[in-house]
């Protein structure tokens, strides 16, 4: 019989439940016990929708009390040496500080998981003694057996792709951190075959990206000793986001089951299997629903697929799966009464993926559950979708063709308009900023939903704006910030806002994923083609400048961002609708310039997250992110300086893209990965304005001026100071109020220590 699986499960409940209780606890509101009382309550719900879902292999250890990259790091106790551990099964208070700093230590770095939305903290090896502080897996194994009577598949962070993962030592020393680790790896399996555990879902997404032959004798290796050491556990190498390198050889490892992903990689590993067959002795994971977005499978199609892979491996040898874990879809369509019945009836969260899966198994099975008629209905459901008016907009693909046909260029280049730009805003050397957003406090939380739900009219929600607006822009100018922001009071979201305003929109109600931590977003979902509709942010931007005579900047999401962190359609090539966002962004752009707002920044932190992760298309994605971004920016007058930024990815790679986008300045995050980046500014030159983020906003403790000071130091030495500002790594929406004030005054007066410095140097 076919069986059906899940590769992981969304930790963040139905009503966000785990944020909650995460957040309790670091508010001091509960405690420990109580925290680890309501997560396990979490935890065992989802176990239990699972089971009677009707899924035969139910993940266990995929749940988290942050991330799981970081749950393997403590695991094998990888403790970075700052936050001072002695050895032992480490504390929720220690594995908390990793994530989020403490007074005395900074966090751990930050960043994105392969290329989705989704961020895991970057493990730290260095100079480490590893040990297996605890087995999380078999834990995990035995709640679920003792608590609900399921045999679980225990999920497993694999080897080869956790050390790819990780920071703090060099290329050379790969396998031996391999070798290192590998006796852990080696107990980890030891104690489940011992505890009876059947099957273990070990995730090697690190395989979908190059490999080389080195890296083929490392994993040849690893699942070598594993095998022979917990013979009796059945390994499911599992795979995702891609089709897998080098298959002839992975699928020849000794393990009991292959995992690939057949919505993301579909075509090439289906080629893969047509041309090279698949082991008769291992089970096919065939992951047919996709974990990454909100749509409804095409189940005949799927179901057709799923036939074509049973002729190559039978009955017995084949699981029906999700492409990746759910962790990046919401959990159910259950409180969407809001959608238009039209949209809704074409989506699935991951509890309708549940179903899906579950619908397909059995059909391929051949149990009749109404898998045709859910086909027959399904069709109808996306006949009328399909011919909703805002997914016909003609008119938009033949504005965007006459644009990309008269060029994408700004009127004179980077190194003559800068200097027009500083005569005209005047300002110091080493100006500061913010990126843009301030501290979203209860009170602004509570009067937008008290506009939200009529209680409040709009004059009265805009006097309230305001009042913040006045607020933060007396405040900024008490602090000695040299170019000002309004806020973004008015903004729930950085995309959502900007969808809200837009035509190819619709929003839901409880569709959250996480993005990190207890930080929980609502993706858009991008259902037609976008249209500009109004000026979205032009009113708080104009009404913050007439506040003060020093420059406030525009504040846009660019259109690759918007993109990236938006559930999108699927009829059309990604491409195009980054286009789409892009001429509606321009006429934002313009609007503002016309208000006569000085500066522009246009955030394009999701660039990087996007990359292709095989290499030979990521020059492709890159070239078409550039002409969307230079798409929304480009008309602009010379004097109008254009800003953007982007954070918690690897940008080592990509300067020369960077610099492509032709923005007057730009803001990298630095500081969550202690100023690594700057490294790149010693080996390749950056000729455009740029802001290396000097502190950490993600972390609530207040960086010292020293900490500020020496990140200053390090880059003015390989930057020019006439194009470097100073500001924080990101937005300031999610600190509290003193806290921010307290981290920007030292920003500050780090700035001043700066521009001492090279006075003094001048005059010698």
């Amino acid at each position: 019989m076919v069986k059906s699986s899940v590769l992981g499960y969304p930790r963040i409940g139905e009503q966000r439940q785990w944020k909650k209780a995460l957040e309790s606890f670091w508010n001091e509101q509960i405690n420990e016990q109580q925290l680890l009382s309501q997560l396990q309550e979490i935890r065992l719900q989802h176990l239990s929708k699972q089971k009677e879902a009707g899924i035969d292999l139910i993940p266990v250890n995929d749940f988290s009390l942050y991330d799981q990259v970081l749950d393997t790091s403590t695991m094998l106790g990888l403790i970075p040496q700052r936050f001072q551990y002695n050895g032992g099964e480490v504390s929720t208070q220690l594995y908390y500080e990793i994530a989020r700093g403490s007074k005395d230590a900074t966090a751990s770095e930050m960043t994105k998981w392969f290329n989705t939305n989704y961020h895991y903290i970057v493990p730290e090896l260095g100079n480490i003694e590893p040990q297996l502080t605890v087995n999380r897996p078999l834990l995990a194994y035995q709640e679920a057996k003792q608590q609900l009577n399921i045999e679980s598949k225990p999920v497993l962070l694999g080897l080869f792709t956790f050390v790819k993962l990780s920071k703090g030592y060099k290329a050379d020393q790969f396998n031996t951190w391999i070798e290192k680790l590998l006796p852990l790896y080696v107990q980890i399996l030891q104690q489940l075959e011992q505890a009876g555990v059947q099957w273990i879902q070990v995730d090697e997404p690190a395989l979908v990206q190059q490999l080389s032959d080195e890296d083929l004798v490392i994993i040849q290796n690893i699942y070598s000793v594993l095998a022979q050491s917990a013979p009796k556990l059945q390994i499911m190498l599992q795979t995702y986001f891609e089709s897998i390198e080098r298959y002839e050889e992975i699928v020849q490892l000794p393990v009991a089951g292959i995992g690939l992903d057949f919505v993301h990689g579909a075509k090439q590993n289906l080629q893969h299997i047509k041309q090279s067959g698949f082991p008769a002795n291992k089970v096919l994971g065939a992951g047919v629903i996709d974990g990454r977005n909100i749509w409804k499978a095409n189940l005949s199609e799927q179901h057709q697929l799923l036939q074509s892979l049973k002729e190559k491996v039978g009955d017995e040898q084949l699981w029906v799966q999700s492409s990746c874990s759910l962790l990046h879809v919401p959990v159910s369509l259950t409180r969407e009464d809001k959608l238009p019945e039209a949209i809704r009836n074409v989506m699935a969260y991951a509890d309708e993926k549940l179903v899906e899966i579950v619908q397909l198994t059995q059909a391929i099975n051949c149990v009749d559950i109404g898998y045709l008629t859910q086909i027959e209905q399904d069709k109808a459901a996306f006949a009328i979708f399909n011919n909703l008016e805002q997914r016909n907009q003609q008119q938009v693909y033949a504005t965007i063709d006459d644009l990309k046909k008269t060029g994408l260029e700004r009127s004179v280049p980077f190194a003559n308009r800068y200097d027009e730009q500083q005569q005209k805003l005047e300002l110091p050397i080493l100006p500061t900023t913010t990126i843009g957003s301030f501290p979203q406090s209860l009170e602004v939380r509570q009067a937008r939903q008290l506009w939200r739900k009529g209680e409040w009219n709009e004059e009265r929600y805009n006097a309230f704006i305001e009042a913040e607006i006045d607020r933060w822009i007396i405040i900024q100018e008490q602090l000695g910030l040299d170019v000002l922001v309004h806020g973004e009071f008015e903004r729930t979201d950085m995309v959502e806002f900007f969808g809200e305003k837009l035509g190819g929109f619709v929003f839901t109600k409880n569709g959250w994923v996480q993005s990190y931590g207890s930080r929980c977003v609502k993706p858009p979902v991008i259902y037609g083609d976008v249209t500009f509709n109004e000026p979205m942010t032009l009113k708080e931007t104009v009404y913050a400048q007439e506040q003060t005579k020093k420059p406030v900047k525009g504040m846009l999401t660019g259109p690759i961002t918007i993109m990236n962190w938006s559930f999108v359609r699927q009829d059309i090539a990604r491409e195009e609708i980054a286009y789409q966002l892009a001429y509606a962004l321009r006429q934002e752009v313009e609007a503002l310039e016309a208000a006569g707002i000085p500066i522009i920044q246009v955030d394009e932190p999701a660039v990087r997250e996007g990359l292709p992760l095989k290499s030979e298309e990521q020059q492709s994605y890159l070239d078409w992110s550039i002409r969307a971004f230079r798409m929304t920016t480009s008309s602009v007058q010379a004097t109008t300086q254009i800003h953007t930024h982007m954070c918690y990815c690897d940008f080592h790679d990509m300067i020369a893209s960077i610099e492509s986008m032709d923005a007057d300045v730009i803001s990298i995050e630095t500081s969550r990965s202690h100023g690594e980046l700057i490294g790149s500014f010693e080996q390749n030159t950056y000729p455009q304005g740029i802001g290396l983020g000097v502190y950490d906003i993600h972390s609530p403790r207040v960086p010292a001026v020293a900490e500020m000071t020496s990140m200053i130091d390090r880059a003015l030495q390989v930057l020019s100071p006439k194009i470097f500002w100073i500001n924080p790594d990101c937005g300031l929406k999610t600190r509290k109020e003193t806290e921010t004030i307290d981290a920007l005054r030292n920003m500050v007066t780090a700035t001043l220590e700066a521009r001492e410095k090279l006075q003094l140097q001048t005059v010698e």
